[in-house]
């Protein structure tokens, strides 16, 4: 297979197996790329790509950014804070208007999950989801297995556990469906509170066990606790959260193993993981950016090929 199965990445859910195979194959040649001492490569010089964000991001936009720059595409960005959205323009029609200007490729994080899926069906461009509310993150997703296989040589028949804040993540849920697609037994670890109702009809199991937890998995992917989608209190107190959920790197080394520590960011250090967890060997976290821009560049350049057809 040369070619993606789907016109659109709106979510892992929507990908098959070969699907994240080439993604992989073709992240491998742009990793190359991006190592030389020049980066660039003219593979979109007729390609018009626009990231709309309705909500905030700084890492994620930037990733985008710089892999559509390094693939020589032209871009605009669009920001909702700054936009006619605050005047009440709906989401078709902010969109329709940058269409209109010739974009090829639109990359929209929004707050409403389903938002990606929605717009595929009512506007002309190919629709890259850079993140839908607590849905999916399907590059993230896809850049975390990447950063596994890369580490570990390859993703099917590994053990990995998510710690945190489940419910309100779509790194979480974008991770389970790549995880699983590839063969890998995935487990779930944190607060009663922040564990879906639904977590184990995924086919998840629950750890609610920290050192159990990390006694079994090869891969520990801590995720941040999104206060921001908070309207209650899901624990009692940030202290008492690291304190059962934190990973230090006395709690590492106390391990009969070596496992590889992951975190889509940004880290709240002393909370999910500590300075010297974050900062260690068996941390891939730096990976996991680099890998980013590298996996980002080929999904917008398979994207890219089928527009061209």
């Amino acid at each position: 297979m040369s070619e993606l199965s789907v016109n659109h990445l709106l979510g892992i859910k929507y990908l098959q197996k070969q699907d994240i195979d080439l993604i992989f194959e073709t992240a491998d040649h742009f990793k190359e790329v991006i190592n030389r001492p020049i980066k660039k490569v003219p593979s979109l010089r007729d390609i018009t790509i626009a990231n709309i964000f309705f909500e905030n991001s700084t890492r994620t936009k930037l990733s985008f950014e710089l892999a559509q720059k390094r693939l020589s595409a032209d871009v605009i960005s669009f920001s909702a804070a700054q936009s006619s959205v605050k005047k009440g323009e709906t989401l078709i029609d902010t969109v329709n208007n940058i269409l209109s200007m010739k974009v090829d490729m639109v990359v929209m994080r929004h707050a409403n999950p389903g938002a990606a899926y929605f717009l595929s069906q009512n506007v002309k461009a190919s629709i890259i989801n850079a993140g839908d509310g607590a849905h999916e993150h399907p590059t993230q997703g896809l850049l975390d297995s990447y950063s596994i296989r890369e580490r570990l040589g390859e993703v099917g028949g590994k053990k990995v556990v998510i710690v945190g804040d489940i419910l309100h993540s779509r790194v979480a849920l974008s991770n389970i469906y790549a995880l699983q697609m590839q063969g890998a037994e995935v487990k779930v670890c944190g607060p009663k509170t922040l564990i879906p109702k639904y977590i184990e009809s995924l086919g998840v199991t629950v750890e609610p066990n920290l050192r159990k937890a990390l006694e079994w998995c090869d891969v520990a992917n801590m995720l941040r606790v999104q206060n921001e989608r908070m309207d209650v209190n899901y624990f009692p107190s940030t202290r008492e959260y690291a304190q059962q959920y934190g990973v230090d790197k006395a709690l590492l080394d106390s391990l009969h193993k070596e496992i590889i520590i992951m975190h889509p960011g940004p880290i709240n250090r002393g909370v999910e993981i500590t300075s010297d967890v974050a900062d260690s060997q068996q941390s891939v976290i730096l990976d996991q950016v680099e890998n980013g821009v590298a996996i980002r560049m080929a999904v917008i350049y398979l994207l890219a090929s089928k527009i061209q057809q």
